[in-house]
């Protein structure tokens, strides 16, 4: 997070995010940031329930998507309820509706996937047929890929519900992204972090992302100390990735980006649900350049045939 300049301090600032336990956290986090850089400014916070949040015993790919964890904030930022929306990136659709915009980034949370579990070490230990839990069809992709003897089942719910359903055992194990696990302070529930070699990251996990109106430009400024440039640019390239492939939950590809002295070097992959077939490619560029080096990569992936299984998923979500 930058320091903030010199500027006039906004007497209020609502944020709108999903109340959830680790949306309030993360709405939270932003809250503290801007109380900080704005010491007279009055932050607040208004809760939301969103459609995500409400159905439940349906996979994500099936009800829409992940863009419904977000359009009740963006109907908040409409009305004037709320002045900013803060967002897990990877739950924010590749093109966000006309009139509103990410206006940052904030410093990306370890973007990997974890393995939990209360009696077995990592993937590679659970016996033939054991029950994995994962809402994320990247993650069941990446998982079918290299233990095919493995059985995916549908997991919905905030992360407390996802992790007492493990405790019922309904589950060998599940898999969640480390990051909501370390901000609740559940870090310990961790048996391994999946390195990304093994399963590439959804576009964004980790990330955070204030949306506004496009047309409140008074905010721009304001907010601008919460972006953190590195990650944003990681995020851009991933997105770009995903964006030119069409990429929502329901189609299994993921990409993850990392960069090095003003050098991105993106990897990124499509497959099918059961992994039989997957296109994976890595490609390296300047950062400026972020978004075209996630297109780049998308090309590269449609040239080894990330189109034909593209087209098998129609129908299978």
């Amino acid at each position: 997070m930058k320091i903030a300049s010199k500027l006039p301090s906004p007497d209020k600032l609502v944020i709108a995010s999903r109340e959830s336990a680790l949306a309030m956290w993360q709405a939270k986090h932003i809250q503290a940031h801007l109380q900080s850089l704005y010491p007279k400014c009055d932050v607040q916070i208004l809760g939301m329930t969103t459609t995500g949040d409400q159905i439940l015993d349906s996979p994500l790919a099936r009800i829409g998507g992940k863009g419904l964890f977000v359009k009740e904030l963006e109907t908040a930022l409409e009305n004037g309820s709320a002045d900013l929306a803060v967002h897990s990136m990877k739950d924010v659709p590749m093109n966000l509706p006309t009139g509103f915009m990410l206006v940052a980034t904030g410093d990306r949370e370890d973007p990997r996937d974890a393995f939990v579990s209360n009696h077995f070490d990592s993937l590679a230990d659970l016996p033939n047929g054991s029950i994995v839990g994962t809402s994320s069809l990247r993650r069941q992709s990446q998982i079918q890929a290299r233990y095919p003897h493995l059985k995916i089942e549908s997991l919905r719910g905030n992360v407390q519900t996802r992790l007492r359903k493990l405790d019922e055992g309904q589950y060998a194990a599940i898999i969640l992204a480390a990051a909501g696990l370390i901000r609740l302070e559940l870090g310990n529930r961790i048996r391994n972090f999946i390195p990304p070699t093994d399963s590439i990251p959804a576009v964004g996990q980790g990330a955070l992302g204030i949306e506004i109106k496009a047309s409140r430009t008074d905010l721009i400024d304001i907010l601008a100390p919460l972006n953190h440039q590195n990650t944003q640019l990681c995020v851009e390239a991933e997105r770009g990735f995903s964006r030119s492939l069409a990429g929502s939950c329901t189609v299994p590809l993921g990409a993850y980006a990392t960069m090095q002295a003003d050098i991105i070097s993106i990897t990124g992959f499509v497959a099918s649900v059961d992994g039989k077939q997957m296109v994976r490619e890595t490609v390296t560029g300047e950062a400026q350049l972020a978004e075209k080096l996630g297109k780049q990569l998308a090309d590269k992936l449609v040239g080894m045939g990330a189109n034909a299984i593209l087209a098998t998923l129609d129908g299978v979500k």
